[in-house]
């Protein structure tokens, strides 16, 4: 990487062809044959591993709190937070998940280990749903006598399975999209734009598999079998384990370089302990500052005393105590997505509310066609539907107009797509009060059951805004981590989705507590589940105001220009005067 200057602009170019961090190998650990190996076929095979994942963890997510309300007998309020924390917690793994894959195993071990536990969670939750000793005695008539919530010994079976899915789970979400985006050349100009569709079509992929799930799994759930319906799920995924190690022989991998969080504590580490030292008069004199393949930046200059040297005044410490400029900086990429990070929690907090109180709504309300009752967990096609629709629009029509009016390739940046994302979400959830609140005037006053598809347009904006912002966030944490942080930038973008399945938790706890259980009743006739989605709505627009503060502050990453390494100053000169017409396309594609 170099730093150049146009104007008053500071640019920096990403040399991903490096020999340490870019190189490619095939399963031989040979170089790669870019006409034997990556691209869309080798792409394709491991997105059925996170196809078969959703259609897992949808099914399960989706239609769960049903089950803990009608056959375990929980309130609504724990239900939610069981669905929400099994949730948080799988995309929480996501970080162990990257962790693993960085430092030891690599994307397509951890992948295949990971699908195989995640088939073994599936397996014994189909057994936990199955056997009838798992389950309290049914409950006819809650009106005449109280019934009788699962005890210890029964939710243990079921939590144990939960979390196994939620380990494997973990494992799978942080590395497939890494693993999917290795198959792609980014310094090849064709496989660089395939590489941006990809991001789209994975997305459009496993959004299938959720429709499938929360239309043929949950009504297999709901009028076969909790056991049909967890087993189909487990031989699906049974089934992607095979189809990923069939493709072993056609992936380009990357091996794995060492644990990123080994390389963030040394240098945080060594930073404090070097707090007292002076700054080096020029930078150059930082360790290993011409062998850097990051440029150094002036940003966040605390974390540099991690590369003070011996020469500026640390004469106790050898020179393998320290910290390289390539090391800082990497550190200083990751310190600088948290900004971005934060804002992007509350998107799934209102996310998660599709999965519990508005599939609660809709058991409230008349679900039939005709004498045909609708599962009350598949009104959550609608939030699919929305996401392949719009999901397809991006591809199709908005990127490509979007291209017209910002002459960049990507169209759209990520953080555009995620301040999109944000602003469905608001509407999302004041979509949602409004009809809780003409659901329960109406049943309060007239004793009507309204129709459940009033639940449509909450359903269709939230899935808007997941559609923007998924895709969004997914791409700005893998395209704007270190390169050998992949992994660990993926499930620190998981880690959003963890912290707002937690913080819905919190909120619904919080909210219990502050209002003796008044407005979140399991039956929501009696309570104000409107008022909470209000406050959702506030939040959100808080939090967007936030969100665009730290968007305008932040720097893209120049991608994909790779600068050949030249033996002395007078060589990158000629070599800056010469590529600074195409430097300058590449600064509009990734500064908006």
């Amino acid at each position: 990487m170099v730093k150049l200057m146009f104007g008053n602009m500071q640019v920096f170019v990403d040399n991903h062809g490096s020999k340490d961090e870019g190189a490619m190998v095939d399963f031989r650990g040979k170089q790669v044959d870019k006409s034997k190996t990556g691209g869309w076929l080798a792409a394709g095979l491991i997105l059925g591993t996170e196809l078969s994942e959703r259609v897992c963890v949808m099914g399960i997510s989706m239609n769960l709190v049903t089950y803990l309300v009608g056959e375990l007998h929980l309130s609504s309020a724990k239900s939610a937070n069981i669905v929400t924390n099994f949730m948080g917690t799988l995309n929480l793994l996501g970080l162990l998940g990257g962790f693993v894959a960085d430092a030891k195993l690599g994307r397509y071990m951890t992948v295949a280990i990971a699908a195989s536990v995640t088939a073994l969670g599936v397996t014994m939750l189909t057994l936990a749903t199955t056997i009838p000793s798992m389950r309290p005695p049914p409950c006819t008539d809650p009106r005449r006598e109280p019934c009788v919530e699962a005890n210890g010994r029964q939710l243990a079976m079921l939590y144990t399975a939960l979390y196994t899915i939620a380990l494997g789970g973990g494992g799978i979400k942080s590395n497939v999209s890494g693993f999917g985006s290795d198959q792609f050349d980014s310094s090849d100009p064709k496989e660089e734009k395939a590489m941006i569709y990809f991001f789209n079509r994975f997305y459009f992929c496993i959004s299938l598999g959720s429709l499938f799930a929360v239309t043929v799994l949950v009504y297999i759930q709901d009028n076969v079998g909790r056991g049909w319906g967890y087993g189909i799920s487990a031989g699906t995924m049974i089934i992607a384990v095979g189809v990923l190690l069939a493709g072993t022989t056609l992936y380009r991998y990357k091996q794995a370089q060492g644990s990123p969080l080994t390389v963030i504590w040394r240098v945080v580490s060594s930073a404090w302990r070097r707090r007292r030292l002076p700054y080096p008069p020029q930078p150059d004199m930082l360790n290993e500052y011409f062998s850097a393949t990051v440029p150094h930046s002036n940003k966040l200059r605390c974390l540099d005393k991690a590369s003070v040297t011996e020469a500026e005044g640390d004469k106790g410490a050898t020179t393998g105590k320290l910290a390289t400029v390539t090391q800082v900086e990497e550190v200083k990429m990751v310190v600088m997505l948290l900004p971005i990070w934060s804002t992007c929690i509350l998107f799934w907090t209102v996310y998660s509310q599709m999965n519990t109180f508005t599939i609660e709504q809709a058991t409230f309300m008349n679900r039939n066609i005709g004498s045909f009752e609708i599962p009350a967990g598949s009104f959550s096609f609608f939030l699919f539907i929305s996401i392949l629709l719009f999901t397809s629009l991006n591809e199709r029509l908005l990127v490509p107009l979007a291209r017209r009016v910002t002459h960049t390739k990507q169209g759209l940046s990520s953080l555009q797509r995620v301040g999109m994302g944000l602003v469905f979400s608001v509407f999302g959830m004041a979509a949602s009060a409004l009809v809780e609140m003409k659901r329960r005037d109406a049943f309060v006053n007239d004793g009507l059951r309204i129709r459940a598809f009033w639940l449509v347009p909450q359903f269709f904006l939230v899935g808007a805004g997941e559609a923007f912002a998924y895709v969004g966030q997914l791409e700005f944490f893998i395209r704007e981590a270190p390169e050998r942080m992949k992994s660990m930038s993926t499930g620190l973008f998981l880690s959003t989705l963890s912290m707002g399945f937690f913080v819905s938790s919190l909120l619904v706890t919080l909210v219990d507590s502050v209002t003796n259980k008044k407005w979140l009743m399991s039956d929501l006739n009696r309570g104000k589940l409107d008022k909470f989605y209000w406050m959702l709505a506030l939040l959100g627009i808080l939090n967007f105001l936030v969100f665009l503060l730290f968007a305008m502050r932040h720097r893209y990453k120049v991608q994909n220009y790779v600068v050949p390494k030249l033996d002395g100053e007078d060589d990158l000169k000629e070599s800056t005067s010469i590529n600074a017409g195409k430097i300058a396309a590449e600064v509009a594609t990734e500064v908006p």
